[in-house]
C-alpha cells in the first residue's frame, strides 16, 4: 500500500478548484428545503420578476430548458412550474464565508475567486490524507454541514484544477494530470480552455485553430504576432501549463463595480441618468470605504440582444466623488450610445485604484479649498449613512422603482465576483444593516 507522501509530487504542487454548483439556487434550497429543495427554481435579478432576467437556475429547472440570461417570460414558457426567487446576497455571503471556513481547515493557502469558487493549495496538507481523500472530505463536509453541492478539480496547477471542476457537475470529483491533457482536452473547442473568451476563440478560428490540441501545436511566432504576449500563454495553457501560485493574501481590489439588469428596455435619458446616478453613488461609497481613489471610469452597456460594450475614460486627476464618476459615466454613454436605442443592462466600474494616502493629486488653491470642503461633506454623509442606513440620505435624482435604486439594499445587491466582503469587519457590519 502506498504511503500518503507518494501521492504528492516531490517537486510541484497539488491544487484544488472548488466550484459551488448552482450556488444561489442551492443556497435557497438549503435555507428553506421545504419550499425549494428538488424543485425547478430560478433567481431573477429584477424586482418585477416576470420582466427580469434569469441570473441562475437549479438543475431541475435546467433539465426543463431554463438557462442563465433568458428572460423570465421565456423561462416560464419552457418551465411553467418554475419558482422565481429574488436574490438575497446577505444569505449568499453567509454561506460563502462558511464554505470558505471549511476549506481553510485543510490549508491556509485559499484564494477566493468569487463568492462561490476558490483555489486551494494542498501541497503541504499530507496530514489530512491523499489529495483525493482531502477533496472528498471537503465535498462531504460542504454537503452535510451546509447542504450544498460542489464540484472539485484536483490537478498540479490552477488551470487544470479549474478545467477539472467543470467536467462533472453537480457533485463531481475530477483528477486531471498533465499526462491526461492530450486525451482529455485536445479534442475540445478552444473556447472551453480556461482563460479564453469568445473574442479570442473567434480570432483563433479565423486562423483555423479550432481545438485546444490545434492551439497546443500552433506556431508560437504566429500566436505572438496575432495576440502579443498573450500568444505564448495560449500555447502554454493549451498544453496544460500554468505556474501561477495560489494567493492566500487578498490583494487590494483592482476595480470596484456595480451592474444592474433593467426590468425592461430603457430608452429615456432621465431613466438612464437615474440608473447611472445610483451606480455612481454606490461605487463611490465602496471606494471611500476602502480608502481608495480611482483614475478611470468604465461603463458597461448591454442591449436586449445581449450584445455588450464597455467604454472607459482616464481622468486627469483621481477622484472619490460621486459627481466626477457620474459625470464621466454619462459623458461616455452619450458619446458611445445612440439616443433612443434600448438598453437592458448598465454598469459602472472604477479602475486604476490607488490608496488615497498615496494618490498624487495636483490642485491649485481654489481647487484645494473646494476639494477640502467636498471631502468634509463626503465624510459627514458617509457617517450618517453608516449610522442610519444607505436610504437615510439620498438625492431626488436617485429615487425610482427600477433595480438600480435597490443596490443600496445590501441584502439583495451584489455579484458573484464581488468578494470584498470576505474577512472584513466593516462588511460584516454592512451586511447586518
Amino acid at each position: 500500500m502506498k504511503n500518503v507522501s507518494e501521492y504528492y509530487p516531490k517537486k510541484g504542487r497539488v491544487i484544488l478548484h472548488i466550484d459551488m454548483n448552482a450556488f444561489y439556487c442551492s443556497v435557497h434550497a438549503a435555507a428553506e428545503p421545504d419550499k425549494y429543495a428538488g424543485k425547478p427554481i430560478a433567481v431573477a435579478g429584477s424586482v418585477e420578476l416576470r420582466k427580469g432576467i434569469v441570473v441562475t437556475s437549479s438543475y431541475e429547472a435546467r433539465a426543463r430548458g431554463v438557462r442563465t440570461g433568458m428572460t423570465v417570460k421565456e423561462a416560464l414558457r419552457h418551465c411553467p412550474g418554475l419558482i422565481l426567487i429574488s436574490p438575497d446576497f446577505y444569505l449568499y455571503r453567509g454561506f460563502s464565508r462558511r464554505f470558505l471556513q471549511i476549506v481553510n481547515d485543510y490549508s491556509p493557502l485559499v484564494e477566493a475567486m468569487s463568492i462561490d469558487e476558490c483555489f486551494v493549495d494542498i501541497t503541504g496538507s499530507k496530514q489530512f490524507g491523499t489529495p483525493l481523500e482531502i477533496a472528498e472530505k471537503i465535498q462531504i463536509r460542504i454537503r452535510t454541514e451546509l447542504g450544498l453541492p460542489c464540484s472539485i478539480g484536483i490537478a498540479p496547477n490552477k488551470l487544470l484544477a479549474k478545467m477539472g471542476s467543470d467536467m462533472k457537475k453537480p457533485n463531481g470529483l475530477t483528477v486531471l494530470r498533465l499526462r491526461d491533457v492530450p486525451e482529455v482536452l485536445w479534442g475540445r473547442p478552444c473556447g472551453e480552455l480556461y482563460g479564453i473568451g469568445s473574442k479570442t476563440a473567434a480570432k483563433l478560428a479565423k486562423l483555423n485553430i479550432l481545438t485546444i490540441g490545434e492551439l497546443a501545436e500552433a506556431d508560437e511566432l504566429l500566436l505572438t504576432r496575432e495576440f502579443g504576449v498573450l500568444g505564448s500563454w495560449l500555447k502554454l495553457a493549451a498544453s496544460g501549463g500554468d505556474d501561477s501560485p495560489v494567493r492566500a493574501e487578498r490583494e487590494p481590489n483592482k476595480s470596484i463595480g456595480h451592474t444592474t439588469t433593467l426590468p425592461y428596455n430603457f430608452t429615456e435619458p432621465d431613466d438612464i441618468g437615474r440608473v447611472f446616478l445610483n451606480l455612481a453613488d454606490q461605487t463611490a461609497r465602496r471606494l471611500r470605504r476602502q480608502q481608495m481613489v480611482c483614475g478611470t471610469v468604465q461603463i458597461t452597456i448591454r442591449d436586449p440582444d445581449m450584445k455588450t460594450i464597455t467604454r472607459s475614460y482616464t481622468m486627469p486627476e483621481p477622484t472619490e466623488n460621486i459627481d466626477d464618476i457620474y459625470r464621466e459615466a454619462r459623458r461616455l454613454f452619450d458619446r458611445h450610445w445612440t439616443v433612443g436605442e434600448p438598453v437592458r443592462l448598465l454598469g459602472i466600474t472604477l479602475q486604476n485604484l490607488t490608496p488615497k494616502a498615496e494618490a498624487a493629486i495636483q490642485l491649485d488653491l481654489f481647487d484645494y479649498e473646494k476639494a477640502a470642503r467636498k471631502e468634509k461633506l463626503n465624510e459627514a454623509m458617509d457617517h450618517i449613512r453608516d449610522k442610519f442606513g444607505e436610504q437615510s440620505l439620498l438625492t431626488a435624482g436617485m429615487l425610482g422603482d427600477d433595480p438600480s435604486t435597490l443596490i443600496r439594499n445590501h441584502r439583495i445587491r451584489g455579484t458573484s465576483l464581488q468578494t470584498d466582503f470576505l474577512g472584513k469587519e466593516e462588511d460584516k457590519r454592512d451586511d447586518n444593516s
